[in-house]
């Protein structure tokens, strides 16, 4: 991208995770303003459109089970605010009013709805709406880098999913209704990837305790870790699954609750329909976009190229270890994660007073590089990390240069916070 400068910037971040197929496709473009030229518009309480019927049918085949009935929606955490209401409305339907009870895990993050808000957990953002908001049952988020077993069997816990469980039992497993997790971390954990038996275990204790489980892929899916949603790596249905940011490549506004018929049967069986009516439900244009944007990562053989791209990806990122301050570096397909320390041997977090997220991301932009901070995944407070999510069209000339700037940029940030110079582990 280029500024008004004409200051070149590579962005390694998708924007928010959502630009997967880069600028100017056109057939995603053509295909919007094909559907304007038709029916901008309609209400999706009276009527459905074609662009809604066939993009639900593209989504439904691709996702893992039986997960085959889609409601289209506008933001992620729109998404996540009507995949909790389909929750509580089918327990409260089935006659079992008192599973009302979430389970999510920490950190975390959902949204910024207050319901989607509630779950999560990110407390900078929550702090002046505490008082409407409901109460959550936390769970550990599985971090390998920061987990006593460090991913490794016998796993602790919390990397198990013996930590969900236990959180499922101190709340009273007949008031759960739902536990709610993105299946890889997103930018609250720095895309810490769980261990294989974290989403088996969560699955069978939400099947022996009548839970559903809610994926909450709307940053990990339509291919971003190298497949269509981030539970197919680890072989697991979840019960209601969320997506949004790259569903439409940025092209609209899109997001999507995908559930099955089992669960929307009951509904249909009592009230009619989900309670969660929105002006802009299955918008004609936005699922034009979508539906565009599916055919060409599938004509591009896009989510087989994030997945065969994303191992060149890791290889490389792997050099950004060696240096200084940099505590891990993980991820899957074309998504990572880079936690900064203060000290490799002890792991021991930059104290935030450093500033040292926004230091880097500051000297990035100088840099030419576009990525995305998070802090306080450590204890609330402490923690600095960065994520990339580059398009599924950046080259490896492309991540050569993300590594390069990567580089140039912790550079810098390390002189104007520690005020030293740099040197690699290889080079001591």
């Amino acid at each position: 991208m280029y500024d008004g400068d004409g200051n070149r910037y590579l962005d390694a971040c998708g924007g928010a995770f959502v630009a997967n197929l880069g600028h100017g496709v056109r057939e995603v473009a053509d295909a919007m303003a094909d559907q304007a030229r038709k029916i901008a518009y309609v209400n999706a309480t009276a009527f459905t459109n074609r662009p809604a019927e066939e993009l639900a049918a593209a989504i439904a085949a691709r996702c893992p089970g039986d997960l085959d009935k889609v409601y289209f929606l506008s933001s992620g955490s729109e998404a996540v605010e009507a995949a909790l209401k389909l929750a509580r409305q089918y327990w409260s339907e089935r006659g079992k009013t008192s599973k009302r009870t979430v389970v999510a895990l920490r950190p975390s993050y959902h949204g910024n709805t207050l319901l989607a808000l509630s779950a999560s957990a990110r407390e900078h953002y929550k702090s002046y709406f505490h008082d409407w908001m409901i109460e959550v049952v936390r769970s550990p988020a599985p971090m390998p880098y920061r987990c006593q077993c460090n991913g490794r069997a016998p796993l602790c816990p919390t990397c198990s999913g013996a930590g969900v469980e236990e959180a499922v039992h101190s709340a009273g497993v007949e008031s759960v209704a739902a536990v709610i997790l993105e299946p890889i971390g997103g930018s609250s954990t720095g895309v810490s990837v769980p261990p294989n038996d974290f989403h088996r275990h969560v699955r069978e204790v939400c099947d022996r305790h009548d839970i559903l489980y809610i994926a909450d892929e709307v940053l990990t899916g339509v291919g971003r870790t190298g497949a269509w949603t981030a539970v197919q790596h680890y072989e697991v249905t979840p019960d209601i699954l969320i997506l949004g940011k790259g569903l439409t490549g940025g092209y609209a506004p899109l997001s999507a609750v995908v559930a099955p018929t089992r669960i929307l049967d009951v509904l249909a069986a009592g009230s009619g329909s989900l309670l969660h009516a929105q002006t802009y439900s299955h918008h004609p244009i936005a699922c034009a976009a979508g539906l565009a944007a599916i055919h060409y990562l599938q004509a591009h053989g896009l989510l087989h190229r994030c997945a065969d791209l994303g191992i060149t990806f890791h290889e490389r990122l792997s050099a950004l270890g060696e240096l200084p301050h940099v505590g891990d570096v993980r991820g899957r397909g074309l998504l990572a994660g880079i936690e900064f320390v203060r000290d490799r041997q002890t792991k021991a977090p930059i104290p935030r007073e450093a500033r040292f997220a926004e230091t880097f991301v500051e000297a990035a932009r100088s840099a030419g590089l576009i990525v995305w901070a998070n802090v306080g995944h450590v204890d609330g407070v402490n923690g600095d990390l960065v994520c990339l999510a580059p398009p599924f069209v950046v080259t490896t000339e492309q991540i050569d240069e993300i590594v390069h700037r990567f580089e140039a940029a912790l550079t810098k940030a390390v002189q104007r916070v520690f005020g030293l110079r740099m040197v690699k582990s290889s080079e001591r």
